[in-house]
């Protein structure tokens, strides 16, 4: 077996080692909880030592919860949706919540075996919160994801409590989040390398509506050599040195993705978005193997829909369809970052059976992207602004952050969904006003009450 030594550095978010992660900035914290009123909390399980005994150890797993609208989630319901990937996983609660398009539970992450145990602490929760669930208001399905994580930790034995799931709540805060072998990401593995919980965040410039998106991953794919670090093939080169190293080899593993964001988007827009998480998740390297769970979930937290109410319709904002470019670019960028900080700020872990996962060797990912560096720093970042003058300037649709006011910002003139080009030709009524296009007709005699 080849010995690879361990690094004594101390780890670093991806950003920190000069990655190209795309052009949109990230938020204050770079995680989800740049998006206001999400809170994120863990509760971390790592317990004994040894050979695997089921039911005694040693254990490597935990919880995550996200609590959209600072936890009032039940009683103020949000827009949300999803997107499945390769469905070898499981989000108990997706069926209602593709069916109804809303968000009215925490979300939270664990293991496998745990999802049903996970489910019920969150019932309780609420429950103990809204003692008028199942009567005075419907009943409610918890929304759980899972993961595989039983190369390290004795999965069969079930060791998440329904006290876990309350501490993780109830640790649920703003601000950084804890990455790496926390809460329900403790014993996942990424690409071979030790992974976990990941996020990020981008913020759009104003004229693209200043949007903020966060995404959070629990991450447990993928094999060594398709692992790509900021669009390099790092992972064939890492392969070689971990050569004779064990892996883990019987499963593929999965990814539970998480985006927030406060754009005002309606459930069939949140499913988009969450589509284009799969790109992000592409990027590092998976190919969405045939055992393999990429299931995402996502919200937006532009509009409250109340539980309670007399009215009998409400008001929605809403994002135009041909705005949306920009919030998928984002949430890929978004997405790569968070699954390359979850395996960035990871640390090595022995676990069941003695089974050693190793973090990602950052000073071999260092030296990798040294030799690219004089090739990053060619590159512009952006266009540069035009010296013509502006009056004589075409209106252009570029996206160019600083360069374009809000008031100026247009629609994009591409087709739309309904296949007509915007704007087409004036009304009838403009038809022969000055200025008007010369020869249009109105398609009926003028004074005609047609």
């Amino acid at each position: 077996m080849v010995h690879i030594p361990e690094e004594s550095g101390p780890r670093v978010r991806a950003r920190e080692l000069g990655l190209p992660l795309g052009r949109f900035k990230p938020g204050k914290f770079n995680a989800i909880t740049d998006v206001d009123g999400v809170l994120v909390g863990h509760s971390t399980l790592i317990q004994g030592d040894g050979p695997l005994r089921p039911g005694h150890g040693p254990v490597r797993t935990g919880v995550t919860a996200i609590l959209p609208n600072k936890g009032n989630i039940f009683m103020e319901r949000m827009t949300g949706g999803g997107f499945v990937l390769n469905g070898a996983g499981e989000v108990s609660g997706m069926t209602q919540l593709m069916e109804w398009g809303l968000i009215e539970t925490p979300i939270l992450l664990t293991n496998t075996m745990a999802v049903g145990a996970v489910s019920d602490g969150v019932a309780r929760y609420l429950v103990d919160r809204y003692p008028g669930i199942g009567d005075e208001h419907d009943v409610i399905i918890p929304v759980v994801g899972e993961c595989d994580d039983s190369w390290l930790n004795d999965i069969s034995g079930r060791h998440v409590r329904e006290s876990h799931v309350f501490e993780a709540i109830h640790k649920a805060s703003s601000g950084p989040v804890a990455e790496g072998n926390v809460g329900g990401g403790t014993g996942m593995v990424t690409c071979d390398f030790k992974g976990g919980i990941g996020t990020s965040s981008r913020k759009l410039p104003e004229v693209l509506g200043g949007y903020t998106l966060g995404v959070l991953v629990m991450s447990n794919f993928g094999k060594m050599h398709n692992l790509r670090v900021g669009g390099l093939p790092v992972g064939e080169v890492l392969a070689e040195k971990f050569k004779g190293t064990p892996k883990r080899g019987q499963t593929y593993g999965s990814i539970i993705a998480v985006v927030a964001t406060d754009a005002p988007l309606l459930s069939h827009q949140i499913n988009r978005l969450c589509k284009r998480v799969a790109l992000g998740i592409g990027r590092v390297g998976s190919y969405a193997a045939h055992g393999s769970g990429e299931i995402v979930v996502g919200f937006s937290t532009a509009n409250i829909i109340p539980r309670r109410t007399q009215k009998m319709v409400y008001k929605l904002k809403l994002l135009l369809d041909q705005r949306l470019d920009p919030l998928y670019e984002a949430v890929m960028e978004a997405t790569e970052e968070a699954i390359l900080n979850a395996l960035c700020m990871a640390t090595s872990m022995t676990g069941a059976n003695g089974n050693h996962c190793q973090a990602l060797p950052l000073d071999e990912v260092r030296r990798f992207l040294d030799a690219y560096k004089p090739i990053f720093a060619s590159v512009k970042k952006r266009p540069q602004q035009s010296s013509a003058p502006a009056a004589r300037e075409r209106p252009s649709n570029e996206d160019r952050e600083g360069e374009v006011t809000v008031s100026t910002a247009r629609p994009t003139q591409v087709r739309g969904a309904e296949g007509i080009p915007f704007p087409t030709r004036p009304a009838p009524d403009d038809a022969g006003e000055p200025g008007g296009p010369e020869g249009s007709s109105s398609g009926s005699p003028a004074g005609s009450d047609s």
